[in-house]
């Protein structure tokens, strides 16, 4: 079952061909994790929608409170038998429809989805590698558009594809000045030493919630310096570990770089104070 604007639909096929979400990229997205009806990290979400919709000049109904959206999350997981389960859930909102480049109302549509989760706390498998390496074919953009989680993935979609087509299980994005960004679905953080860097947000990463959660989590951690700074290609040689962060897997250590192979403790040792913090 699908949520559209708060009404239930069994046929996920509910949206016309002048959606404008469909037609420009003209939308948004969050994407949560959802543990027996209760969502990760909620606030951080429903901020992040709401300033993200302010950017991009959508006029943010009155009725669009948090405890509005998260009464119909709850909704839509129930219609789906999944209330007392460990969810992923996805909330779009687009700006309707008509117009070409200008829109020509204020409307604002919401859509809920959700789908079955197996594992409710964040774990590292120890045997499965992530082998990455960069994606150069196009680069983000750096500035404040490319810290939105908007439905332009073009990028994102194209690197995917290209970390298939050679046995890749992931690929580092690279802005216009050539420094790493973010993986193709989370935010990058190197660990040198007790130093662990994350790419700034001027850079154009994602404001990802886990990479805000995780920055939380290093600023009381008195055994690491955090370094939100610029990561160049030379430093992945480097590093003593590499990982990425995102709010579904939240930490995941990457293994093999080229010729060069990664530790996992710290991932190990920062995943365990996540789900501390979490309660899992």
């Amino acid at each position: 079952m699908i949520n559209f604007n708060g009404k239930l639909h069994a046929n996920a096929a509910i949206l016309s061909l002048e959606n404008r979400g469909y037609k420009y990229g003209d939308a948004l997205f969050e994407t949560i994790k959802v543990i027996n009806g209760k969502p990760l990290f909620w606030e951080d979400h429903y901020f992040r929608l709401m300033a993200s919709m302010r950017i991009l000049r959508m006029e943010i109904p009155m009725g669009f409170t948090m405890e509005f959206l998260e009464s119909e999350i709850l909704k839509t997981l129930e219609a789906n038998s999944l209330d007392q389960k460990i969810a992923r859930v996805r909330i779009t909102v687009d700006r309707g429809e008509g117009g070409n480049y200008l829109p020509i109302s204020k409307q604002i549509n919401f859509s809920i989805s959700s789908s079955l989760l197996n594992e409710s706390k964040y774990v590292i498998n120890e045997v499965i590698k992530c082998e990455v390496d960069l994606f150069k074919d196009f680069f983000i953009n750096e500035g404040l558009l490319s810290n939105l989680k908007t439905n332009n993935k073009i990028t994102n979609i194209l690197g995917s594809i290209y970390a298939q087509e050679n046995d890749l299980d992931n690929c580092l994005l690279l802005n216009n000045s050539k420094n790493v960004v973010e993986c193709l679905n989370g935010n990058i953080f190197l660990v040198h030493g007790n130093i662990i860097k994350t790419p700034p947000l001027t850079d154009g990463c994602l404001k990802g919630i886990m990479r805000q959660q995780l920055i939380g989590l290093l600023n009381k951690n008195e055994k690491f310096t955090l370094d939100e700074s610029s990561i160049s290609t030379f430093e992945l040689q480097k590093a003593d570990e590499l990982f990425y962060t995102n709010v579904i897997k939240g930490i995941v250590p990457i293994t093999h770089y080229r010729k060069k192979t990664y530790k996992t403790q710290i991932a190990q040792e920062l995943l365990g104070n996540l789900n501390t913090k979490i309660g899992t």
